[in-house]
């Protein structure tokens, strides 16, 4: 597809691709964001202040709220329990969704800022814990008001419908599926496009990048419960040891993707906790393995999770194990987060808008990762919905240079050391999600 397509087209007609006609005007941008920056950084310190956990965003979400309604979108809150809706109608013309997501994590902040997190939550497990934006979503909210003030100023500018959602839950993937259930494509104009952006600790600041096609995974949780007949350690051939079984179980599932797999598809399957036995004499009943299993496709993910169920039923057969003592293999599907696909036309379009916006030595194209994000459900749940996500990396360039551009030697996204140049991450994502959803948006 191409420029050519004009978004009259797209939005009148069964097409869905959002290509813009030509670059959206966007003289003055960076002047107008430049003059946003002190509101939406004292907003951005307030909320990496007062971060909040997953399904527990009320202040977060209120503030957002808030400010949409100030600037004249029809609000709607509580969607999907702490969620955001904020509606701008323009006249017609494509319906485009931008996302933010507001939840922190339960992590102690060891960044020293002087507006660092002295927050305290209880998780859903009951956890008592401290909390900190170790992932960057303040700077994602504060991007979603920058740029919710850009294009209600731009309003000439566009035509169409804009509706911009904060999600609740991101970091336990239960934030995006809550708002769909609740409505977010029924109550709420049906989305041609769908754009959000994440910060990132593996670019420095300032710079965008984009995988084109799959850019995060499918992530599948899966505990595996292996019996086995317990007994005295002293006495081993009275039992069915199962830790013995687990182990063999957790060698053969390295040969899944080793052995298995196309060399060219990308996956993991890690065995993350193993957990068995009470003491040194004592065989138990039963182990318990709790593995991490990412994928691109479908296909392959289906394929991982049919051979873990396969290797532990072999293994356990060998072992000598009858029928009634087979393991037991369950899928958190509430918690699995599909891939998100990055589709060809929103990405193809609005990176050559960046790259006319920014330059060339601005915009990269990068790997995809295998960390999930439940961005990707919206996309499955809009049949023929374009999507982007992209990210505006945070690294501060000092740092990224005394280290040569190595991010294995920068804290991570969830370290308790992340603290991004969170005033280049704002002011060029809300740039970057300006230009991004005009290019999506008609044109007046």
């Amino acid at each position: 597809m191409r420029h050519a397509f004009l978004a009259a087209i797209l939005w009148g007609s069964a097409m869905t691709s959002p290509l813009a006609a030509q670059p959206p005007a966007n003289a003055g941008l960076a002047e107008a964001i430049r003059g946003d920056m002190p509101d939406l950084m004292a907003l951005y310190r307030d909320l990496h202040q007062h971060p909040e956990l997953s399904m527990q965003e009320t202040r977060s979400a209120g503030l957002l709220a808030a400010e949409a309604r100030r600037l004249g979108f029809a609000v709607t809150e509580h969607v999907g329990g702490t969620g955001v809706v904020a509606v701008m109608e323009n006249g017609p013309g494509p319906v485009v969704l931008l996302r933010a997501d507001m939840d922190a994590l339960p992590v102690a902040e060891q960044t020293g800022l002087p507006f660092a997190s002295a927050a305290r939550g209880t998780t859903r497990e009951g956890l008592a814990t401290a909390i900190m934006h170790a992932c960057g979503h303040d700077t994602h909210m504060a991007t979603w008001v920058g740029t919710a003030r850009r294009l209600a100023a731009m309003k000439s500018q566009w035509s169409g419908t804009l509706v911009m959602i904060a999600q609740p839950g991101e970091e336990t993937s239960q934030g995006a599926a809550a708002m769909i259930a609740d409505g977010l494509f029924t109550r709420f104009p049906r989305p041609n496009v769908a754009i959000a952006f994440h910060d990132a600790a593996t670019l420095p600041a300032g710079i965008i990048g984009y995988a084109p096609g799959p850019a995060m995974a499918n992530v599948d949780s899966v505990d595996l419960t292996v019996r086995g007949v317990g007994g005295h350690g002293a006495a081993p051939n009275t039992t069915r040891d199962p830790i013995v079984l687990a182990a063999r179980i957790v060698t053969s599932l390295q040969t899944l993707v080793s052995r298995e797999l196309d060399p060219l598809d990308s996956a993991v399957v890690t065995v993350g906790s193993f957990q068995a036995g009470t003491k040194h004499n004592i065989i138990p009943d039963e182990a318990r393995l709790l593995i991490t299993v990412r994928s691109y496709t479908p296909e392959i993910r289906r394929q991982l999770l049919d051979g873990i169920a396969r290797i532990a039923r072999g293994e356990a057969i060998a072992a000598g194990l009858p029928e009634d003592r087979m393991p037991e293999m369950t899928v958190r599907e509430a918690e699995a987060t599909p891939a998100t696909v990055n589709t060809d036309a929103i990405t193809q379009s609005t990176t050559a808008l960046f790259r006319s916006h920014f330059g060339e030595d601005r915009v990269r194209a990068t790997r995809p990762v295998m960390a999930g994000e439940d961005f990707g459900r919206y996309r499955l749940a809009v049949p023929g919905m374009e999507s982007l996500l992209f990210w505006v990396g945070g690294v501060p360039q000092d740092r990224w240079d005394a280290v040569r551009g190595d991010p294995a030697q920068l804290p991570s996204l969830h370290s308790p050391f992340w603290a991004p140049d969170a005033e280049k991450v704002i002011s060029t994502a809300t740039e970057a999600m300006t230009v991004a959803a005009l290019g999506a948006l008609g044109r007046r």
